[in-house]
């Protein structure tokens, strides 16, 4: 047994409020063993449990001192201010009450599970990915999503770009979640539901988090938000081939995916990546998608192909993959995201073009 899971056994057996320990109310961060120095913070809900902590504290340190072979123990308490935690209520400290702020402590580790899980209540988990940023992957969630619900659909959208949510401007969302429990009901706009972690932030706020804290704040939004009934939910995926992909994958079990690029060759050659990153991870691709096809002039209807055309069309081909449809740029799409208005909820070709994109999922089952 190393040093470092001597020391996890010890804050295992020091109780805090509520009948749990340190390590079972998920209280430990950061911590470090280097050369017998032993450093961790315990991160407590608020200034009230911190306090309460603080015997806790204490016995950490005398135990882990008295460990052979750790030569020195730092450890600090914090209480970040102005975020809820689920450790209060799990400890009695202090229960949510429904209205109150949700009960999600952001960028916890992930919790151990068996493999990919379904959703209660969701039928399909279709995720929208791409080999890079500035292809629209995020309007196109927006948008398909509102085209889904539409077309009749009981739609969900889980923002999952951690490091960049959009999704709650873009859909014009500006209140955050409630909570019922530790159960987060999501906010609801233009008829579908929606959760972003961005719900959760201050405008402006940067998020500076490793691996582990993305991949436990996408698990608990996965699992901890009270989606409902869905037809579909759809996971607005950050750009790249990184950690989250890999959770979404590994945590649910997702029906396929969504790949968005615009025609020119630089995005191809992501595009490509992404294809290989899901093929990898055994999750079918449903279809892909070019975006910013075609330009369209608004004063003399002069059709133009800033970004090429076709190359996602002949990709779909070459690898035998459904090509779900071309969605022009406009002018419109850039207003209506800013605006919180999506183009798709509203009339025109570019709102046609979502529309045909919409029912192209639902006659193939996917919608």
């Amino acid at each position: 047994m190393t040093i470092d899971d001597r020391v996890r056994d010890v804050l295992a057996t020091i109780s805090v409020p509520g009948g749990k320990t340190l390590i079972s109310a998920d209280l430990v961060r950061a911590l470090q063993v280097t050369d017998g120095a032993v450093r961790f913070v315990i991160e407590a809900p608020d200034a009230q449990f911190a306090r309460a902590l603080e015997p806790a504290r204490a016995q950490a340190e005398a135990l882990l001192k008295a460990l052979p072979g750790v030569s020195s123990v730092q450890i600090v308490t914090t209480a970040p201010a102005g975020r809820a935690s689920p450790v209060a209520a799990q400890s009695g400290a202090s229960p949510s009450a429904p209205g109150a702020a949700p009960n999600l402590k952001i960028g916890r580790h992930p919790t151990p599970q068996a493999g990919p899980l379904a959703i209660p209540g969701v039928d399909r988990i279709v995720a929208i990915g791409s080999g890079k940023g500035g292809v629209g992957k995020s309007t196109l969630t927006t948008n398909l999503a509102v085209a889904l619900a539409r077309e009749g659909r009981r739609v969900g959208v889980l923002d999952a770009d951690i490091y960049g949510p959009s999704q709650p401007r873009m859909l014009g969302v500006t209140q955050r979640p409630t909570s019922e429990g530790d159960r987060i009901q999501p906010v609801r706009a233009h008829g579908l539901v929606m959760m972003s972690i961005g719900l959760m932030m201050k405008e402006g706020e940067a998020l500076v988090w490793r691996g582990p804290m993305l991949m436990g704040a996408l698990q608990q939004m996965l699992n901890q938000v009270d989606w409902g009934d869905l037809d579909v939910l759809l996971v607005d995926l950050p750009p790249g081939t990184g950690d989250v992909q890999l959770s979404l994958c590994q945590k649910a079990q997702v029906t396929g995916a969504i790949i968005v690029s615009t025609p020119q060759d630089v995005a191809m050659i992501d595009a490509r990546r992404a294809i290989d990153m899901f093929d990898k991870l055994r999750t079918p691709v449903l279809g892909l998608v070019e975006n910013m096809s075609v330009h369209v002039c608004r004063n003399c209807g002069h059709e133009e192909h800033l970004f090429g055309h076709g190359g996602v069309a002949a990709e779909a081909q070459a690898r035998g993959l459904p090509f779900l449809g071309e969605i022009p740029l406009d002018l419109s799409v850039r207003l209506g995201g800013d605006e919180g208005r999506p183009v798709a909820a509203g009339q025109g070709p570019v709102a046609d073009a979502y529309i045909r994109l919409a029912r192209r999922l639902v006659a193939g089952g996917m919608g």
